[in-house]
């Protein structure tokens, strides 16, 4: 039985290439979970391992898809069993090991997670590794003392897959969420997801010599990084937290310790890569729980693998909004 799996190719020049093909079984890397793959989604890694790898794949021919939900085909860890309901982000998945755009997978059960109640496959990759980022994002946060009632909260690259989830979380817990986008017309659409008002790009997007500025901000999910981040960080309020989950606008951070010695500003590293189990379940439960659906469901672009080579260069240009749902079945 063949299956439909997008395969990356690379030629003796180096240049690689995107097709859709059909492979058999047998051709799935080891694992001791083979999942029947429902749905998968588009991130930011997925257009550099789509494309020229950006230093992500290690090894050609490859299947990427960073992150997919589906059911349980066959299994040899006794956590799962076959009609099981799961759900994979990170792990390198779609990096170093075959990942999600194609309509089986083979992983390593450590790396699954049950599907919470009330969430189908398809919601799972509407969320997906950004909307699972963002909450770790907004679970950081309010770990660190965030709570409503206190200011605006600031979401960088709002209108991003990390950035929309964030706008909708954070704003159905109360919040007043100020957005930060480039792209004056995505207004009406972050503040369809819950954004109290629209900060264009350009208010934060220079460096400034000032260590401090005026304190405007009770807490913030920064997609951005760079300039932008090392300006906000000198906004924040006293004791108020900044969660770090990109580098859209570069890895530097041309800022000085000042926020953190004379405010208390606290700088929280969001990774969901290498997240532990227990950490994984608690997000996943809170995403069920807290981001409203109707939200969600406005996100959603929906794609198929033979889309995926365009959408792809796309996101790594800035032109994806919300969330690519991709049906590998389709």
């Amino acid at each position: 039985m063949t299956f439909n799996a997008l395969i990356v190719e690379k030629n003796d020049e180096g240049k690689t290439s995107a097709s859709v093909q059909q492979i058999t079984e047998d051709r799935l890397p080891e694992g001791n979970v083979t999942v029947a793959v429902d749905y998968s989604t588009l991130n930011y890694k997925d257009g550099l391992c789509v494309g020229p790898g950006g230093g992500l794949v290690r090894h050609y021919p490859h299947v990427p898809g960073i992150d997919f939900a589906g059911t349980v085909e066959a299994s040899d860890d006794d956590r799962y069993s076959p009609g099981d309901k799961v759900v994979l982000t990170g792990w390198r998945v779609g990096e170093m090991h075959w990942g999600g755009y194609a309509q089986k997978a083979r992983v390593n059960a450590d790396w699954l997670v049950p599907l919470p109640d009330g969430l189908t496959t398809r919601q799972a990759m509407a969320v997906g590794t950004a909307g699972f980022t963002a909450m770790l994002a907004v679970m950081a946060l309010e770990d660190h003392g965030l709570t409503t009632g206190n200011g605006e909260v600031l979401v960088t690259g709002a209108a991003g897959g990390v950035g929309s989830v964030a706008t909708a979380i954070l704003a159905a817990k109360g919040h007043d969420v100020a957005a930060v986008t480039g792209r004056p017309e995505q207004e009406d659409y972050l503040k369809s997801l819950g954004a109290s008002r629209i900060v264009p790009r350009a208010e934060l997007n220079e460096t400034t010599k000032r260590p401090l500025e005026a304190e405007t901000w009770a807490g913030c999910v920064d997609a951005v990084g760079g300039d932008m981040l090392a300006r906000v960080l000198g906004q924040m309020k006293y004791g108020a937290s900044v969660a770090a989950v990109g580098l859209a606008g570069g890895a530097g951070l041309p800022a000085t310790v000042i926020p953190f010695l004379l405010r208390g500003v606290n700088l929280l590293g969001i990774d969901s890569v290498m997240q532990p189990y227990d950490n994984r379940l608690r997000a996943w439960e809170a995403i069920a729980r807290d981001l409203p659906m109707d939200k969600l469901e406005a996100m959603i672009e929906p794609a198929t693998l033979s889309d995926l080579p365009d959408l792809g260069r796309a996101i790594l240009k800035g032109g994806v909004r919300g969330r690519v749902v991709v049906d590998v079945n389709a």
